[in-house]
């Protein structure tokens, strides 16, 4: 048993290097990239997820964050691949997918030591589109019941505070 423990975790260990072989076409997560960041620092990845916040534009390029779900990171692209995106999610709204293939640098030097992505290609899978909120009926009765109570509260306190004062 122990032997069979030990074939086992030399294989591990002998096929960990490979998994960090990616081709660029490959769809890599974000939070991916930020745990092997050393490893593929540098490398040419493709990255999927939901364009977030705003664009930020900075003479001809542009910042624009996506997250996967899993984690988030900042794309320097130029400005004209940039204005493709037209959606970016916040509370209200649900921002473009798209898909990016860049090189990964996990501590840019052009851009403060900051782990980014210098985005080569950019491509629009979904548009964005706003988000219905949806307010559960149960909250709505929570907070008409504890108002009412805060409510009663602050009128007997202010009779208790007038008979005081008499």
């Amino acid at each position: 048993m122990h032997k069979l423990f030990k074939t086992l975790i030399v294989a591990l260990l002998l096929t960990f290097p490979l998994s960090l072989n990616v081709k660029a076409e490959d769809i890599m997560e974000i939070n991916n990239l930020v745990e092997n960041a050393k490893e593929l620092d540098r490398q040419e990845v493709t990255v999927q997820g939901e364009a977030i916040g705003e664009r930020m534009d900075r003479g001809d390029f542009s910042w624009v964050n996506i997250n996967d779900g899993t984690n988030a990171i900042g794309i320097w692209l130029n400005k004209s691949e940039a204005i493709k995106i037209l959606n970016y999610g916040n509370y209200k709204y649900k921002g473009d997918m798209v898909k990016i293939t860049g090189i990964f640098y996990r501590a840019c030097r052009e851009h403060g030591g900051e782990a980014d992505l210098h985005a080569g290609s950019i491509k629009i899978l979904e548009e964005g589109h706003p988000v219905k909120e949806h307010i559960s009926s149960v909250k709505i009765i929570t907070a008409v019941i504890l108002s009412s109570f805060a409510l009663l509260f602050l009128i007997y306190f202010f009779k208790q505070l007038i008979l005081k004062s008499k």
